[in-house]
């Protein structure tokens, strides 16, 4: 049977522009969080703890996600967490003290995870598996490109507005990323749940997919790729902490950290297009073994660096590492999950990345606690050779569907 003709342009702004607007939301408001816990009176620990309330937000919210994109559907859950977080963003220019806006903060990590499953379980529906990865790795890239810009948007608001000027960009963007979610075209889910509506209670009930039942029938899955899929978010969370933590070690002062850090950013979002490319056409290992090894080599040499021009070299290879990985996790994710179940199945598989993408750091603050930096960055080197090791022996050898380039759009 031929392929679907499938057009990228006719989903390109309603899929990728909320994405993008998200993005800039979450980037306009990071850099400040815990300048603002400060000013609300939090000494240097709490301040890092609110930091936290993000992904922490979002860790408890993956599973209750599923819940509000197969009842609403994914554009209804998609808008309503943009609006979710444009409202957090209001509380935290209002709040008038630390937990008010810790709960703002966490709010944040919850919009983040309904967004984040929304948008993905859309696209896994409306692309065609032979356009699966170029898909979902531009989702990624788009969202990196976003959190790039939402910190120059932030600060020339805050030149005028303060601190609060982060949060009213946070807010505008979230309430654009609504209003052109509702630009999404959803006619064929439209048509599914209408199908599943129209049912007899008897007949749809047992069958229903739960997350529980999801657990069970997938356990295989989530405890052999899922744990690849823990280790990559565990490497690339520790990274970012890793590079200004070195600079900082060797002597050279914020300005040139921040350049280093923007420039091992910007090769990160060069390269997401060709990397889904090579999934799509050879298949998911391509990218994702050579990521995490990549990212593991650079991160086992950082400590042997002693000078700015070493640095810059690992930081570009620590960016180009992650940037082929742009998307993998959710290509992985939209691979294996089934139809009916596909939203609590990639509720799981969000949860177990965001176990990686707090556990992470931690390793690194404990083995830095008790040995030193230099060991705190080799056991996150070794976390990007194991999670190489898994993906490599557990994804599927067999390349998916080619595409078709006269019937891609």
């Amino acid at each position: 049977m031929p392929k679907e003709t499938f057009s990228f342009k006719a989903i390109a702004v309603g899929a990728y522009g909320p994405s993008l607007l998200h993005g800039v939301a979450t980037g306009a408001i990071l850099p400040v969080i815990a300048l603002t816990a400060r000013d609300l009176g939090a000494d240097l620990a709490t301040a890092a703890l609110v930091i936290t309330l993000t992904g922490i937000g979002s860790l408890v919210t993956n599973v209750p996600a599923t819940l509000i994109a197969t009842r609403f559907g994914e554009r209804t859950a998609l808008v309503g967490a943009a609006l979710w977080g444009a409202a957090a963003m209001l509380l935290a220019l209002l709040a008038p003290n630390l937990a008010v806006f810790g709960a703002a903060i966490f709010m944040v990590g919850m919009s983040d995870a309904v967004f984040g499953l929304a948008r993905q379980s859309y696209l896994t529906e409306v692309v065609p598996i032979h356009f699966r990865a170029r898909a979902l790795s531009t989702l990624g890239g788009v969202t990196r490109i976003g959190v790039f810009l939402g910190p120059f948007a932030a600060a020339l608001a805050m030149s005028v507005l303060g601190l609060d000027g982060a949060y009213w960009v946070g807010g505008a963007a979230a309430i654009a990323s609504a209003l052109l979610g509702l630009a999404v075209p959803v006619p064929e889910a439209r048509e599914r749940r209408a199908s599943r509506s129209s049912m007899p209670a008897a007949l749809d009930t047992p069958s229903a997919p739960t997350v529980r039942s999801t657990l069970r029938s997938h356990s295989r899955i989530f405890l052999t790729v899922g744990i690849g899929v823990l280790l990559i978010a565990a490497v690339r969370a520790t990274r970012q902490a890793v590079l200004p933590l070195w600079a900082q070690s060797i002597g050279l002062d914020a300005p040139t950290t921040a350049l280093i850090y923007g420039i091992s950013g910007a090769i990160d979002m060069l390269v997401f297009y060709p990397a889904g490319k090579v999934m799509d056409l050879k298949g998911r290992r391509w990218v994702a073994v050579p990521c995490l090894v990549i990212m593991g080599t650079a991160l086992a040499v950082l400590p042997f660096t002693s000078s700015i021009t070493g640095l810059v070299l690992a930081a570009l290879l620590i960016g180009f590492g992650n940037g082929i990985g742009s998307g993998i996790v959710m290509t992985l994710g939209a691979d294996f999950s089934p139809s009916p179940g596909r939203p609590q199945f990639l509720g799981v598989w969000r949860l177990l990345s965001d176990i990686g993408t707090m556990s992470g750091p931690g390793l690194l603050a404990v083995v830095t606690g008790a040995v030193s930096l230099s060991a705190g960055i080799w056991a996150t080197a070794f976390l990007g050779f194991l999670g190489a090791f898994v993906l490599w022996f557990w994804i599927p050898r067999t390349a998916p569907p080619s595409a078709d380039p006269a019937r891609v759009g």
